[in-house]
């Protein structure tokens, strides 16, 4: 089957799932979901199909990297956004921090262990600092939302993948995990439930980012040693193994906010 027709399918199918399973669950687990590789493991498959196994080794490497990128993309935001100055600033703020990173990740050319071991600590580190226990506004998406993110999705992939041999295989990696999803969901949580919901989605995202990590290190160590089928069976089962034991996190996470959502909503009947 042609590759390019591949991309135009499977990636906006993933994504699909994977948002109208976050819809149902709130901004936690949506942001969770989104750290599953649904952009980086269609990227890495199509960059072993079309450039071999060595270079999408050194992707998933980049990949591995790309996860610090996005805790500090997560940290950035954060910081700006307690200043005060909206969303867009926000944003900014958090995608010039994620693109210095990437560039960083490239020059510093550290083997894949090295990158795995910095990502974990960026994780722990942003997972400790990004809380969002408040009570926030749920709202039913836009129409758009879905179509949106499923053009963005396979855009990202599309894109990274036909630059590749210009970008060079770790780039290409760290590129990939911009964390266009999951922005898409914080900003619309911003809007509609303030800055509560929207720490919900990105510390949602760092807790599913540990199944990103599993799924890159594990591709980038097999890839060229074992058949591409059991390396990317053994890359997916690794990142849904992890989900499954963050889950608890989550479980937590949704568990406090609706506490703060019941005494929120308790508050407001006093005063009625």
């Amino acid at each position: 089957m042609n590759i390019l027709l591949l991309k135009l399918t499977v990636t906006p199918i993933v994504i699909a799932i994977a948002t109208l399973a976050a819809r149902r669950y709130g901004p936690v687990v949506g942001g969770w979901l989104i750290g599953l590789p649904v952009t980086a493991g269609p990227v890495t498959v199509f960059l072993n199909a079309s450039h071999g196994p060595a270079f999408a080794s050194r992707t998933a490497a980049g990949v591995v990297g790309g996860v610090t990128a996005q805790g500090l993309f997560v940290l950035g935001f954060a910081a700006a956004m307690r200043t005060g100055r909206g969303w867009r600033f926000g944003i900014a703020v958090a995608s010039v921090v994620f693109l210095a990173s990437a560039f960083a990740m490239r020059a510093l050319g550290l083997d894949t262990l090295a990158f795995a071991v910095l990502a974990v600590v960026t994780l722990l580190v942003g997972i400790k600092l990004v809380r969002a226990d408040g009570a926030g506004v749920r709202v039913a998406p836009p129409k758009w939302d879905l179509p949106l993110r499923m053009a963005l999705a396979t855009a990202l992939v599309v894109t990274v993948t036909a630059a590749a041999s210009s970008l060079g295989p770790v780039l290409s990696g760290v590129l990939t995990t911009y964390p266009i999803l999951s922005t898409l969901l914080a900003v619309f949580a911003f809007r509609n439930g303030g800055l509560a919901p929207a720490l919900s989605v990105y510390r949602g995202l760092l807790l599913g980012l540990f199944a990103l990590e599993s799924f890159a290190l594990t591709a980038s160590l097999l890839l060229g040693h074992v058949s591409s089928a059991v390396t990317f069976a053994a890359a997916f089962g690794a990142a849904f193994g992890c989900q499954a034991v963050t889950l608890i996190a989550v479980q937590a996470s949704r568990r406090r906010i609706a506490a703060a959502e019941r005494r929120a909503a308790l508050a407001s009947a006093r005063l009625i």
